[in-house]
This record gives C-alpha cells, structure tokens and sequence, in this order.
C-alpha cells in the first residue's frame, strides 16, 4: 500500500491519496477533474484507462455518471476537487436518481481554487460537500481525513455497491505537474480501446 504522508496542515498529501486509491486498479475507469486531479490521475499512472479533463470545469462527475451507465461492469472513479464539484453540484441529484451501482465521486478538498491563485473556495467557508450529497439522496457518503479511511474508500471504488461519494481534505500544497496528453482526441480514443479493444478503431 502507497506510504501516506501529510503536509503542513496535517492534513493528507493529495498525489499520496490518488496514488492509494489507484493502486492495483484493476479495470477500474478514472476521469480526473479539470487541474490537479487530472495531473493527480496521470502522476500515479499515466494509463489509457485515465481520462484527464483539460477543460470543462463542473462537468467531471456527469462525465463519470455516462461512462459509469455505458460500462455497467467497470467501476468508475471521478477524481475531482472542491472547486469543480461545486460548479458541478446540481450533477449529484441526477447520479442519486440514476443509482450507479459502480459510480464513486472522490472530491480532493483543499478548500482552494488551485489553477486560478488558490483563491478561498466556499469548503473553507463550511460548505459541507458530504451534507449536500446526502441531501442529494446519495447513501454512501464520507468525510475522509486519514491513511485508514483512504484505504477503506479503495476498497469501496471496487465494491460495486455505489453510488458513492467521498471528500478527502488534503492539504493545500502545490505540487509539480505532471500532465498527460493535450489532445482530448488522443485521450479519448485510447480509452475507447482500452475498454473495446482494436475493433473500436473500425465502428
């Protein structure tokens, strides 16, 4: 199991957390929100099964929502921070509705928008993303703040009894990036045959 640091917060180191979560992956599918979860995904592992969101901020968990329908049989992980989550909010009541059974939203809370000045985000303010996915009507849902909890939340990506919904603290702490592939082309190709094979090249 990946060693878990914590930063000058005490709080988790976020490329420990990611690197945990997917460990021994398996086939499990991993969409990294827009900035730093998407460098986070491919630091740990730059693999075609990783789909990195260079753009369209608040869009990461429906993404996973549709991959998550479309492979019924492929857990699904949307690795995602507080920033993206919160523009994408009103997404949690249409995955509550919908019932994934092998859907996981893991939020990355550094209570900051780190890609545009690591302004304050409302999680630094007690907005509480567990409540509000709750209140949603999503059953699993977990604050996790250490080594153990993470362990538990991979366990759950794989346990196929979603939807489930987890924020981790982390602390705030930049790290260097590590980027995959700028062309969305690319990137979304090579899932589609990871997950189709060769033959998705001639449909």
């Amino acid at each position: 199991m990946t060693t878990m640091r914590t930063g000058p917060t005490g709080k988790l180191l976020r490329r420990d957390v990611v690197a945990a979560l997917l460990a021994d992956r398996g086939g499990l599918l991993a969409i990294g929100g827009l900035g730093a979860p998407a460098w986070d995904i491919t630091a740990a592992g730059d693999v075609p099964e990783n789909l990195p969101l260079w753009g369209g901020m608040g869009g990461a968990a429906m993404m996973g929502l549709g991959l998550a329908l479309a492979q019924p049989l492929r857990p699904v992980a949307v690795i995602t921070g507080d920033g993206e989550m919160l523009m994408g909010i009103g997404s949690l009541a249409t995955i509550a509705v919908q019932e994934p059974r092998n859907l996981s939203i893991v939020v990355l809370d550094n209570e900051h928008y780190g890609e545009t000045g690591m302004q304050e985000t409302a999680t630094r303010h007690g907005v509480d993303l567990v409540a509000m996915a709750r209140g949603a009507g999503i059953g699993d849902c977990r604050l996790v703040r250490t080594a153990e909890e993470v362990t538990a939340l991979r366990e759950a990506l794989h346990a196929g009894a979603g939807p489930l919904f987890a924020t981790v603290k982390i602390d705030e702490a930049p790290v260097p990036l590590v980027l995959p592939p700028r062309e969305a082309s690319i990137l979304q190709a090579r899932m589609r045959e990871a997950i189709l094979g060769q033959a998705a090249h001639l449909q």
